[in-house]
């Protein structure tokens, strides 16, 4: 596991964005793309930059279970806004939150991953250690599929929402396992509140109840933290510090 600290999330984009580049020039494909406020600075790079990615394809990591793609709180919107609008790709694939056949939209999905076979999975952390909305207790070989969000994580996405009460406490993600199939993963992490699960993540047990410590499992993992996030690490010999 590759570590990068920079100094502020505006760092991070930049640093962030040199990956994908990097993924670019190796002849990446398909790209592993994630939502909320972290991944935003590495789409204002990547939306500033002269990439082309027209010729190549994305697929997101989760949705809410309810909302259309055109609610301004989905996901598939989050990411029009964001990068599609600016930078298109040939398919971009959202799982459907309105799907009335749950089990027939995960099987749809997981058929999408197995042909598209993930070059560059893009993840952010949440407070409890989830990678998508994979909550602790989310086994390892997990594919698509529903998820009951949990308190914190409600409580965590209210702040997008007129009021708690309206975030959706459903979802629909890849599993854990659909992200490990990724050939290379990039997670980004900022801020005090998410250090202890940084810490735990790299250097904790490989346990179920801290689902990102999975990422210790694969091969090729690059994490970008701000000093917040990087400040309860306790080995800071593998640190590339920007």
């Amino acid at each position: 596991m590759k570590i990068i600290e920079v100094k502020d999330q505006q760092a991070g984009g930049k640093a962030g964005f040199n990956i994908f580049k990097e993924a670019l020039a190796d002849n990446a494909q398909v790209f592993g793309l994630a939502t909320g406020s972290t991944p935003i600075s590495i789409y204002q790079e990547l939306v500033a930059s002269d990439v082309d990615f027209s010729d190549k394809i994305s697929i997101n990591l989760d949705e809410y279970q309810g909302l259309a793609g055109t609610h301004d709180q989905s996901y598939r919107y989050f990411m029009n806004q964001n990068l599609f609008n600016a930078k298109p790709f040939k398919e971009s694939y959202v799982p459907n939150g309105l799907a009335e056949n749950i089990a027939e939209e995960t099987a749809r999905y997981d058929n999408i991953i197995a042909n598209h076979p993930i070059d560059l999975q893009l993840l952010g952390l949440g407070q409890n250690g989830h990678i998508g909305f994979n909550e602790p207790g989310t086994p390892f070989d997990s594919q698509t599929h529903a998820v009951d969000l949990t308190p914190s994580t409600i409580a965590a996405n209210a702040r997008f929402f007129a009021n708690e009460n309206e975030v959706p406490r459903r979802a629909i993600s890849m599993g854990i396992g659909s992200i490990l199939k990724s050939k290379k993963i990039l997670l980004v992490a900022y801020g005090e509140n998410k250090a202890d699960a940084v810490a735990a993540m790299i250097e904790g047990p490989v346990t179920e109840d801290m689902p990102a410590s999975a990422l210790q499992t694969h091969a090729d993992v690059t994490v970008i933290v701000d000093h917040a996030a990087a400040s309860k690490i306790k080995n800071r010999e593998n640190i590339t510090v920007l």
